[in-house]
């Protein structure tokens, strides 16, 4: 109880600090905000994080009349030429904090990993700048709700990186959905099958690049010694920096299923299974997993498989809406289609978008309900994914053999994604008698963010982490 106790005032003390008192809020009940920026000049925009990414970032800004790129930052300078080369005008910083001191600067763009993004948010929000951040919001629940006060109280324009919500193909399907077009929909099958290969293993302490700041790499995260191949990209498979697939690209599908459910809250249950299955590496996230949420009258189902796979109903990385009437595929953003239950097509929807476009536009018009994924989007989107992996993250062993009903008479949607769980795994020659980590069904109370019921004290421990002195949001 005392070490929850801790981290309940750790939680309370970051989302304090993203609403401390020095800029008051003015936001109009039509989401209108105040901004310094001319209507008729460039937003002069900084973009943090160019290795992979960022520099998608970078283009998109440099190509709009509406913007241009100032500056970039990364703490690793081996990995900034092609961004420079993009915009040889930009400065070059290696701390971002010179950056957010800048009063000239009225944007910044985050492309860092996972665990810099909220903190980098917060520290740009009390420095007055516009944020456009990258998925997920945060790397834990009580980021992401700091976040979004703290937009709130700074009165600033943040824009999530869930692209899909300015695709007209998506949007227009989705509105379609939501008007009744297959009838009554209440499943939302999520799927990331995306092959992983192992990150390998290594023995002893690496060495970390010579051109990069390893101590503000880390930055808000637990200090630990690099104990895999790559720095880079494959933090993604430390839970200390990433979230795993299922907040990596798994958030993209997460906040489409809830968008085309129609669920604006967070779920009343949730229970996931899983593991790091057919190699062992320094990865510590699961390569496989099964998450399922449940809201009452609609469920939504995530799988993430790493590991060789076929599609299910022809979709590898997508969402499967089930409806009364028939199917809905969302497996790209541009081209949706609509199914009966025979499969034959009922109506596509086709159209692309312009995400950064639309963070622009809602800057210049002060604007925060221009944003089509504006921050409280990203919160709860991102925060489904925190809540499938804390019951991962508190499962026990059992025998992959033993998972046919996985998560109870309550979950037949579940039960099914198990089933063709265990026919994948069979497929990569996995054994009946390897463990599989079957997490809890963990209870969600949605208007306090935390969990309730039995295993709620150590759950809601991995609702926040406690940052690094010299990182925080008033560091």
């Amino acid at each position: 109880m005392k070490n929850l106790t801790r981290r309940r005032f750790l939680e309370d003390s970051l989302i304090a600090a993203a609403a401390a008192t020095g800029v008051s809020a003015c936001q109009s009940s039509t989401g209108e905000v105040r901004s310094s920026v001319g209507r008729d000049d460039p937003l002069r925009v900084a973009v943090i994080g160019v290795r992979g990414r960022g520099r998608a970032h970078v283009k998109a800004f440099k190509n709009s009349p509406d913007s241009e790129v100032v500056a970039i930052c990364d703490v690793d300078s081996a990995v900034i030429e092609p961004a420079l080369a993009a915009v040889p005008r930009a400065k070059y910083h290696r701390d971002m904090r010179s950056i957010l001191e800048d009063p000239t600067i009225d944007a910044v763009s985050f492309a860092t990993p996972n665990h810099w993004h909220s903190l980098g948010t917060l520290w740009a929000l009390e420095a007055g700048k516009h944020v456009y951040v990258e998925k997920p919001l945060s790397h834990n629940l009580a980021e992401g709700r700091a976040v979004v006060d703290a937009a709130r109280r700074f009165d600033r324009i943040v824009q999530h990186g869930t692209q899909a919500r300015s695709a007209r193909a998506t949007s227009d399907a989705i509105a379609w959905l939501h008007g009744g077009g297959l009838g009554r929909t209440w499943l939302a099958t999520g799927l990331c099958y995306k092959v992983r290969n192992s990150i390998g293993k290594v023995t002893e302490n690496q060495t970390p690049p010579a051109t990069l700041d390893y101590d503000r790499w880390i930055g808000p995260a637990e200090m630990r010694a690099l104990r895999r191949k790559n720095l880079h990209y494959d933090w993604h498979w430390d839970f200390n920096t990433g979230n795993g697939d299922l907040g990596n690209q798994g958030v993209h599908q997460m906040d489409i299923a809830r968008w085309g459910l129609g669920l604006n809250g967070f779920p009343r249950r949730v229970v996931s299974c899983g593991g790091r299955i057919g190699y062992d590496d320094d990865g510590d996230t699961p390569n496989t997993l099964i998450s399922a949420y449940d809201y009452g009258e609609k469920q939504i189902v995530f799988e993430v498989r790493g590991l060789p796979t076929g599609s299910h109903r022809n979709t590898f990385i997508g969402v499967i809406f089930h409806c009364e009437g028939g199917y809905l595929v969302i497996s790209t953003y541009e081209e949706v289609t609509a199914f009966d239950h025979a499969g034959r097509v009922i109506r596509t929807f086709r159209g692309g978008g312009n995400h950064f476009q639309n963070f622009l536009d809602a800057v210049k018009a002060g604007r925060s309900d221009l944003l089509a994924s504006e921050s409280l989007e990203g919160h709860i989107s991102s925060g489904l994914c925190h809540l499938g992996n804390i019951s991962y993250l508190l499962g026990e062993p059992r025998e992959l053999g033993e998972t046919d009903a996985l998560f109870g008479r309550t979950w037949p949607a579940g039960n099914e994604a198990g089933i063709r769980m265990k026919e994948h795994l069979g497929d990569n020659a996995i054994a009946p008698s390897t463990p599989v980590h079957v997490g809890p069904e963990l209870v969600f109370e949605s208007e306090t963010e935390r969990f309730t019921g039995k295993h709620a004290a150590r759950a809601n421990m991995l609702c926040a982490r406690a940052y690094r002195s010299r990182f925080s949001p008033h560091a």
